[in-house]
């Protein structure tokens, strides 16, 4: 079953789970600032989904913006930036969608359509 990963007040994130309520899609609806994703599971994802490890990074979030993090993140590694992701479900992009052999980071309609209507 697919994992819905969002932030409940967020507005993207009731955009993307009514899309998929619409669909009659099922899914695991996770809340990521109660249950935060783990090291493990974040970099399970990241060798999934073939994006750069940034794109995971909530970048217009309070967090990520008071730490600075636009300018910390180019000198990192990978294992640096997936701790700091899984420290705080905030400073990570929601909403995540996780399937068996995919990721989805964000909610682009066309995208989610491409990989979950066939």
């Amino acid at each position: 079953m697919l994992k819905f990963i969002c932030y409940p007040k967020c507005t993207t994130c009731k955009k993307a789970q009514k899309w998929l309520d619409d669909k009659v899609i099922e899914y695991e609806l996770r809340d990521i600032k109660t249950c935060n994703p783990t090291f493990e599971e974040l970099s399970e994802w990241y060798s999934m989904c073939g994006q750069p490890l940034k794109k995971f990074f909530n970048t217009s979030g309070i967090l990520y913006k008071s730490m600075e993090l636009k300018n910390k993140l180019p000198d990192m590694s990978d294992e640096e930036m997936l701790r700091l992701l899984a420290s705080d479900g905030m400073l990570v992009k929601r909403p995540l969608l996780v399937g068996d052999d995919f990721v989805l980071i964000g909610f682009r309609e066309n995208e989610w359509e491409q990989k979950l209507t066939k």
